[in-house]
């Protein structure tokens, strides 16, 4: 590894959660008012109503290095400790115990806004930053044209910076912290808000950085961002670290354990979608009905949604995306057989993937319903089931005897045949 610009040291974050008895987190409007009103009359406080504290660990026992010019990613699902990390490592807050080691100037996104003062202007603002990264005047002078374009807010700049969208917000903040040169970039997803053409200049800048021996923390939810960007990744799990090393296999345990969490099958606590058309739930099967957890590459599986059509529905249908564990979109499909059907109530559709198309792997499936003519989305769930492909072992594969990886989004079994 080369020199590191990061050392973190069995690093901890401790909170401490207070509890006030009956009358705490949970307890209704009503139990709190009548707290108040009789407290004056109580002589002393019940133990019941006693407070207590517990200890919470958002961060524990971590320790890793990042070398220079290197790409690391922070990947785990919500709660895991990646934020608290990420502002451990920005200086925002202190660790409770262990040791940080930062070589070299530091520039955070983290969310909108950070770093930015709302009553200054944009122009004002880029000079602030950076001061703050120990800048002179002159050096952020010859970076501010570049700073402006690439952010796409060159009109803005003598606006003060509250009157900002968060889109202006965000595409200024990122512009400031790539072009100022920090020697340690970290950025958490805050990039979601920016449109899909602003996330690829941003995803270019973040490579060219790291080209030029910058060091960058990512944190995403996005594996394509991940496997894309980084070599390394971290996976973080109640705190703790659970896998350092190839950023494919943080990647594969990252949506191996999002599948075991989920189920073949998928319902909300309350139908999701508007007065016209709401899901009432979905699930995956095969054709005998059953839920297996692993579906074999050379057998057909089925997605059946169940929801509910309002009689102004309008001809709304149902529809799904499948999405790979490397973020790209494998495809989407609506029912329009369905469209000549003028059903109401509660309905259900299955619709029907065909055997030898999707490629071993991990896959995400999302549902939705959708009108046409006009275009409106009435209900629509992401990553609502995972889906694990893998078995392609039986010989009735595209890849036959061959080991290894096999590249493509799609394994379609094509017929091959010699010229006559």
């Amino acid at each position: 590894m080369k020199e590191a610009h990061i050392s973190v040291d069995h690093v901890g974050k401790r909170y401490s959660i207070c509890h006030k008895g009956a009358v705490g987190r949970f307890a209704s409007f009503r139990d709190v008012l009548m707290s108040g009103v009789t407290r004056p009359f109580r002589r002393q406080s019940t133990p019941a109503e006693s407070p207590t504290k517990e200890d919470f660990w958002a961060v524990k026992n971590v320790s890793f290095d990042v070398g220079q010019g290197e790409i690391l990613g922070i990947i785990g699902r919500n709660g895991a400790g990646k934020s608290t990390l990420l502002k451990l490592l920005a200086r925002i807050t202190e660790p409770t115990e262990g040791k940080i080691t930062l070589r070299g100037r530091v520039a955070s996104l983290l969310e909108v806004g950070t770093g930015f003062h709302p009553e200054l202007t944009g122009r004002e603002n880029i000079y602030l930053n950076g001061a703050i990264l120990g800048m002179s005047r002159a050096e952020i002078r010859r970076r501010f044209d570049d700073i402006a374009t690439f952010a796409e807010v060159e009109q803005f700049l003598d606006t003060a910076v509250k009157h900002y969208s968060s889109g202006m917000y965000v595409r200024l903040a990122f512009s400031v912290a790539a072009h100022l040169q920090p020697e340690i970039l970290i950025v958490d997803e805050v990039l979601a808000v920016g449109d899909a053409a602003f996330q690829k200049k941003c995803l270019g800048k973040l490579e060219d950085a790291s080209g030029s021996g910058r060091t960058i923390l990512i944190v995403s939810h996005s594996m394509s961002v991940i496997t894309r960007l980084c070599s390394r990744a971290i996976l973080l799990d109640k705190g703790t670290v659970t896998h350092d090393g190839k950023v494919e296999e943080a990647a594969h345990r990252y949506l191996e354990a999002s599948h075991n969490s989920a189920s073949a099958s998928w319902h909300p606590p309350t139908p999701v979608g508007d007065t016209i058309a709401k899901i009432h739930g979905a699930r995956l099967h095969d054709l005998q009905g059953n839920s297996p957890p692993v579906f074999s590459i050379g057998a057909p599986l089925c997605c059946t949604i169940d929801y509910e059509l309002a009689a102004s529905a309008k001809r709304a249908l149902p529809a799904i995306q499948l999405v790979n564990d490397a973020g790209t979109i494998v495809f989407g499909s609506a029912a329009f057989q369905l469209r000549t059907s003028e059903r109401i109530g509660c309905l259900s559709a299955t619709c029907l993937v065909p055997a030898h198309l999707l490629a071993e792997g991990y896959h995400t499936l999302s549902i939705g319903l959708v009108s046409y003519n006009p275009n409106t989305l009435h209900a629509f769930e992401r990553e609502v089931l995972a889906l694990l492909l893998i078995d392609d072992t039986t010989g009735d594969g595209t890849r036959g005897d061959a080991m290894g990886q096999w590249p493509g989004v799609v394994r379609p079994k094509l017929e091959w045949m010699f010229a006559a």
